[in-house]
């Protein structure tokens, strides 16, 4: 198995850059399309537990769009073989002054492209 293989490493990093446009500008289609629509699908956020993909998509569709806006810190994203990638980062909102928030993500390749399959955030002090 490789690791990084760059050209995968570069489909992920894409995957993860336009999840991150999508979230920041709360597009929730785009948002829906990267998460992997199956019940299996499980996102544990900062205040909410979602199991599925219709629990996901029903709190996207529900959630607030101000304040969205945040900046990335330390972000990794790892590919195992071709199929499977973690993406790994730390988030700062001005709305959270004093707060750290944690992102994991972990990604699989699909025949229609890269999708989330297990996501959690949560925030702690800085």
């Amino acid at each position: 198995m490789t690791v990084n293989d760059p050209a995968i490493l570069a489909e992920v990093e894409a995957a993860f850059a336009a999840y991150e446009k999508a979230l920041t500008s709360n597009d929730v289609a785009t948002l829906g399309a990267l998460f992997w629509d199956s019940a299996h699908t499980i996102r544990y956020g900062i205040a909410e537990n979602l199991y599925g993909y219709g629990e996901i998509a029903a709190f996207r569709s529900a959630r607030s769009p101000v304040g969205l806006e945040r900046k990335l810190d330390r972000t990794v994203i790892t590919t195992y073989g071709s199929d499977l990638a973690t993406a790994n980062t730390l988030f700062r909102r001005e709305s959270a002054p004093g707060k750290v928030g944690r992102q994991s993500q972990t990604w699989m390749r699909f025949p229609d492209g890269w999708k989330v399959v297990s996501a959690h955030v949560s925030l702690i002090a800085e």
